[in-house]
C-alpha cells in the first residue's frame, strides 16, 4: 500500500511547495476514521481513498483535491462530521468532501421532481468547484479497477452505471484516457466474452503481421524527419470497447475493421501540426470523409487536434491525431489542466476551457419558468453526447449533440424559427424532420406562418432547448384542458382534508404562492408542474397528511429496539399486510423493505444488518404512500374521473407526474396514501374498472433504494 511518504513524494514531483504537513495529517485522519473497516477484497478500507488520492496526484492536482480524496468517504461512512473536518482542514476542504458525499448519494436517473430539483442545485454547486467531480471520477475509477471482489449482480449494476454516467462524464470533462479506461473496465464486466474475443484477435493479428504499431511509428518518424519537423510519435492499438462499439455501429466483424490502430503526433507549434499533416498525406493516401480539424473548430471542452485516417502499410487504415504539447495536455487531462503545476507554481494552459462556462451556457438556454425535470433532461443530453457541427445557409456554425435533427437545428437558431418549422433541406435536398444530422452538413429551415409544433416533435427532438420550447407551446395550446383538470384535482385535494374548494380559497392560495392568477395555478396542476396538495398545504398547513401521522406511523412496525428509528424504502414502498424486513444503517436508523424487494440482493452478504420485522396488528392510518403506474386515454374528463375514483376509496393523492404524453394516451405516476395492502387492492380494482384505463400497476424502482 502507498504510504503517506510515498504520496507526499509524488505530489512534490510537480509541486515542491506542497503542504506536506496537512497532507500527512489527512492521511493519518483518514486511517484513524476508517480503522476496522474493510473492502470486499478484505483489504483495509483506507487503501481505497489512498488510491484515489494517488490517481489525482498523478493528474497533478492541487493539495486541496488530493486531501479531499483521502477524506472523501469520512463524512458518509465514519463518525467524522463536517464540523470536525472543517476545524482540522479548513472550510474549503470540508466543502469539497461534503460535495463528494452529495454526489455519491445522488440518483441521476430518478423520476422524482424533488430529485431533479436536488440535481439542479447540486449541479450548480459543483459547477462552482469542479474538483468535486474530479474526485468522484477518480473514486469510480478505482472502484472499477477493483470490482472483481464484488458479487456478480453488483458488478453488473456498477458497470452499467459507469458506462451510462461516469464514462461519458469523464469524456465531457475532456479526460479521454479516463473515459476509455472506465468504458473498458465496464465492458470487461458486461460482456467479458466479447472483450476476450477481441483480445485474442489482436494476439493472432500480431502473430501473423508482426508489430504493426512499431513499424508504422518508425515510418512516420522518418517522414517527419525528412520534412524537417521536430515531433514525437506514439502509436497503440485501440481499446477493446472502442473496437466493439465500432463493430456494432458498422455492423462488421473484426476482420473487416481496418482502423484499429491509433497514432499521435506531438509537435512544437501549431504551424508544425499542419506541416505534419501535409507530410503524412504525401506519404500515405488519405481516407475520404475521415478528416476533422478540431484546431480551427475546437470542441466545447477545449479539445484541439487534427484527426485524419490514412491507408498505411499493406493498405491497413490507421487513425492519426496531430496536436501541440499544450493541446496534448488538455486532451489528456481535460478540466484537470486548470490545476496544473510546474515547479510549484500554477500554470495556465491557454487551450484549457473552464467547464463552468459550459455549465453556464447550458443553464442560459433554459428559461426561468422551466420545470426542473426539463433541466435534468437537458443536462443529461448535453453532458453525455458528442457534438456535430452544421452550417446555416449564411455559413454560421451551429453546434448540436450527435443525433440531433433539423428541429433541434431550428430551435438552436431561434425559438420562433423552431416553432414555425415546416420542413428542412440538408445539403440542398429536402429531408424529413426526423433526419439525423451529420458533421459539416448545411441545413436550411423552411418556415410557414401559422405552423405550430406537433406533439410528435417531442420524440424527434434531441436537445433540451428544443424539447422545452415544444412542451411550452403544447402546454399553452392545452391550457384550457389543463385548467379543467387542475380544478378537478384541487377539488379532490380539498375534500381529502375535509374542506370545500371555493374561488376565494383558490385566489388566496395563488397569492400566497406568488402565482399570477387562479387559472395559471390550476393550469400548472393540470399539467403536473405542481401538486394540488401544495395548495392545501399552503392554506391549511396543520392538515397536511404527513405532519401529524408520522409519529403514529412510527409505532406501526414491530421488532425495533426503543432507540431505533425506521423509514420505508422508496424502492418497494411496503405497506401493512406485506411481509417486511429491516436493513440497519449506521446513523440512519432502519430501512424497511418488502421481503421480495430486488434491492435486498445488495445486502445478502451482510446478514448482521438484517432485522426481522412485522407490521403491528390492527387498523392503520392512510399514510403509506404507494406509486401507481397508469395509462389512460387522452380524453376530456378522464383524469378527473380517476382522481374521483381514488378519493371515493378513502385514499389521498399526494403527487402526480406525467411521464409520457401522446396524442391518444397519457402515462402517469400517481402517489396514493393508503392504509394497507387491502386498501391498495380496492383502489387498483376501482381504477381498473374504468373503460378509459388501459393499464394500472404498482410502480417499483430498484434504483430508489433510499428511504422516504
Amino acid at each position: 500500500m502507498t504510504t503517506a511518504d510515498d504520496l507526499i513524494d509524488l505530489v512534490r514531483t510537480y509541486n515542491p511547495r506542497c503542504n506536506d504537513t496537512l497532507l500527512r495529517r489527512a492521511f493519518v485522519f483518514g486511517d484513524e476514521m476508517h480503522a476496522g473497516q474493510f473492502r470486499h477484497s478484505g483489504e483495509p478500507y483506507i487503501t481505497h481513498p489512498v488510491a484515489v488520492a494517488e490517481t489525482l496526484a498523478k493528474m497533478q492536482m492541487d493539495d486541496a483535491t488530493v486531501i479531499t480524496a483521502l477524506l472523501h468517504d469520512t463524512i458518509e461512512d465514519t463518525p467524522a462530521t463536517f464540523a470536525q473536518v472543517e476545524e482540522i482542514f479548513g472550510r474549503e476542504i470540508a466543502d469539497l468532501v461534503d460535495g463528494v458525499t452529495k454526489l455519491t448519494n445522488l440518483q441521476l436517473n430518478s423520476r422524482e421532481t424533488k430529485e431533479a430539483e436536488n440535481f439542479r442545485k447540486l449541479f450548480m454547486a459543483t459547477s462552482r468547484d469542479l474538483r468535486v467531480t474530479l474526485v468522484k471520477l477518480a473514486d469510480r475509477l478505482h472502484n472499477m479497477r477493483t470490482i472483481r471482489s464484488m458479487k456478480p449482480e453488483k458488478q453488473a449494476q456498477k458497470a452499467r452505471e459507469t458506462m451510462d454516467i461516469y464514462a461519458p462524464l469523464a469524456g465531457r470533462m475532456g479526460m479521454q484516457w479516463m473515459r476509455e479506461e472506465l468504458e473498458d473496465l465496464a465492458f470487461r464486466v458486461l460482456n467479458s466474452e466479447a472483450r476476450n474475443s477481441i483480445l485474442r484477435r489482436f494476439i493472432k493479428l500480431r502473430q501473423d503481421a508482426g508489430d504493426v504499431v512499431s513499424r508504422i511509428t518508425t515510418d512516420m518518424r522518418v517522414e517527419l524527419d525528412r520534412a524537417g519537423i521536430s515531433a514525437e510519435v506514439m502509436g497503440r492499438a485501440k481499446k477493446p470497447y472502442s473496437i466493439w462499439r465500432k463493430m456494432q455501429e458498422k455492423d462488421q466483424g473484426f476482420s473487416r475493421l481496418s482502423d484499429i490502430y491509433g497514432f499521435r503526433v506531438i509537435t512544437a507549434t501549431e504551424a508544425d501540426c499542419y506541416r505534419a499533416l501535409g507530410a503524412i498525406h504525401q506519404r500515405w493516401r488519405a481516407v475520404p470523409g475521415r478528416f476533422k480539424d478540431y484546431i480551427s473548430q475546437p470542441k466545447t471542452n477545449g479539445y484541439r487536434s487534427i484527426h485524419t485516417t490514412v491507408s498505411g502499410r499493406d493498405g491497413r487504415r490507421v487513425e492519426v491525431q496531430i496536436r501541440t504539447r499544450e493541446m496534448h495536455e488538455v486532451a489528456e487531462t481535460g478540466v484537470a489542466a486548470h490545476w496544473s503545476y510546474k515547479n510549484g507554481e500554477r500554470v495556465e494552459n491557454r487551450f484549457a476551457v473552464d467547464p463552468v462556462k459550459w455549465i453556464n451556457a447550458l443553464t442560459d438556454q433554459l428559461e426561468d419558468d422551466e420545470d426542473h425535470n426539463a433541466f435534468l433532461e437537458a443536462v443529461k443530453l448535453e453532458m453525455y453526447t458528442d457534438q456535430v457541427f452544421c452550417f446555416t445557409p449564411k455559413g454560421d456554425v451551429i453546434k448540436l449533440p450527435r443525433g440531433a435533427t433539423p428541429i433541434d437545428f431550428a430551435y438552436a437558431i431561434h425559438t420562433r424559427i423552431g416553432s414555425m418549422c415546416q420542413g428542412a433541406r440538408v445539403d440542398g435536398l429536402r429531408v424529413p424532420l426526423w433526419t439525423r444530422l451529420k458533421n459539416g452538413q448545411s441545413v436550411e429551415i423552411i418556415t410557414a406562418q401559422g405552423q405550430t409544433p406537433q406533439s410528435t416533435w417531442i420524440d424527434i427532438a434531441v436537445t433540451g432547448r428544443a424539447k422545452t420550447a415544444i412542451r411550452k407551446v403544447l402546454r399553452d395550446q392545452n391550457r384550457e384542458r389543463f385548467i379543467r383538470l387542475g380544478r378537478e384535482l384541487a377539488r379532490v385535494a380539498f375534500e381529502n382534508v375535509g374542506k370545500r374548494m371555493t374561488e376565494q380559497a383558490l385566489r388566496t392560495a395563488a397569492r400566497a404562492m406568488t402565482i399570477e392568477g387562479v387559472d395559471e395555478m390550476l393550469s400548472q396542476i393540470g399539467g403536473a408542474e405542481m401538486s394540488a396538495r401544495d395548495i392545501v398545504a399552503t392554506l391549511y398547513p396543520d392538515l397536511r397528511p404527513r405532519e401529524g401521522d408520522e409519529v403514529e406511523a412510527a409505532h406501526a412496525v414491530v421488532g425495533l429496539t426503543s432507540d431505533q428509528t425506521h423509514q420505508r424504502a422508496l424502492c418497494c414502498q411496503p405497506v401493512p399486510g406485506e411481509r417486511i424486513v429491516g436493513i440497519a444503517f449506521r446513523g440512519q436508523g432502519v430501512r424497511v423493505h418488502a421481503i421480495d424487494c430486488a434491492a435486498l440482493a445488495d445486502y445478502e452478504d451482510q446478514p448482521e444488518r438484517w432485522i426481522d420485522l412485522r407490521w403491528e396488528d390492527g387498523q392503520h392510518r392512510p399514510v403509506h404512500t404507494v406509486t401507481l403506474d397508469l395509462s389512460i386515454t387522452n380524453d376530456a374528463g378522464v383524469l378527473g374521473r380517476i382522481c374521483t375514483l381514488i378519493g371515493e376509496q378513502g385514499a389521498n393523492i399526494s403527487d402526480l407526474k406525467f411521464i409520457d404524453r401522446k396524442p391518444d394516451y397519457f402515462r402517469l405516476l400517481v402517489d396514493v396514501d393508503l392504509r394497507d395492502v387491502d386498501h391498495l387492492h380496492r383502489v387498483r380494482t376501482a381504477i381498473s374498472a374504468d373503460s378509459s384505463v388501459s393499464h394500472v400497476s404498482r410502480h417499483r424502482d430498484p434504483g430508489q433504494s433510499g428511504a422516504g
